[in-house]
């Protein structure tokens, strides 16, 4: 399937009811403006961010690449495939085109995944994937599965966390599972204009005719098969989270981001 490499997320769009509306109308600018690869899960708000994902995407469906995720603590057999329903009935659908494990469970990983291939079966689900997971874990992920593939790992993935540049976006690569990145932005670690990195990602911006933000994206979704999803709160935001696709940083540009927010050293679990 073609998925877009800049999607939408959805922590935290739930709470009081303007800050929803607004929330709900970026969703919907952002399908308008083909950022329709949606991400959300039955944690945030519990279930309320599906609820209103539900919303914005009414009369759309066929035109969006949704995507939902089980908590840990729902990863048994039987409870992965409640939570699912639980999720479609929020979201108003009969089907996820992608459902995540949110980060690995107490629950035999054989027993998700057993739970996950039943869901592709019976049609609730087309593809099935990991969050929060190390090359180990997937691997064991992969493993468990019998009659289907792992479609995708979502991990954090910003300026100032880029340790899964090592070695889980290659093996993903090698394996083509996709990587979908989360909080791209990096909330508080957003580099200060007024840093070395800030000035660097400020002249790059201008070279290019484009924002810092969407400098970010586009240095961020570089490699092949490498996804992110960030949120937007209002359709301005959306707008420019859309600039970051559709175009390439010049290599000296990519260099010079890449001498900037050097790769850390060592081997990280994503949490």
């Amino acid at each position: 399937m073609e998925v877009p490499v800049i999607g939408q997320g959805t922590w935290e769009i739930d709470g009081a009811r303007p800050g929803e509306l607004r929330a709900v109308e970026a969703l919907r600018a952002g399908l308008d403006l083909g950022l329709t690869h949606v991400d959300t899960a039955e944690m945030y708000g519990s279930g309320r961010a599906e609820e209103l994902t539900g919303q914005a995407i009414a009369g759309r469906r066929d035109q969006v690449f949704l995507v939902s995720k089980v908590l840990p603590g729902n990863a048994s057999y039987d409870g992965v495939l409640q939570a699912c329903d639980r999720s479609l009935r929020r979201l108003g659908t009969s089907y996820l085109d992608l459902y995540l494990l949110h980060w690995e469970s107490r629950f035999p990983i054989g027993e998700t995944m057993r739970a996950m291939e039943k869901l592709m079966d019976d049609g609730r689900i087309r593809f099935t994937g990991v969050s929060n997971f190390d090359v180990p874990q997937v691997q064991a992920a992969q493993a468990a599965l019998r009659h289907h593939r792992l479609a995708a790992n979502q991990v954090r993935y910003h300026l100032k966390e880029r340790g899964i540049e090592r070695k889980l976006i290659p093996y993903c690569q090698l394996q083509e599972i996709a990587l979908v990145g989360f909080t791209p932005f990096g909330r508080r670690a957003f580099p200060r204009p007024e840093s070395a990195g800030g000035r660097v990602l400020a002249g790059v911006a201008e070279r290019n005719g484009r924002t810092v933000r969407q400098v970010i994206l586009n240095f961020l979704t570089r490699l092949p098969q490498t996804f992110t999803i960030p949120k937007a709160g209002d359709p301005e935001h959306t707008r420019e989270n859309a600039g970051g696709a559709g175009w390439n940083l010049p290599p000296d540009d990519i260099a010079a981001i890449d001498r900037a927010f050097r790769l850390p050293l060592g081997i990280f679990r994503w949490r």
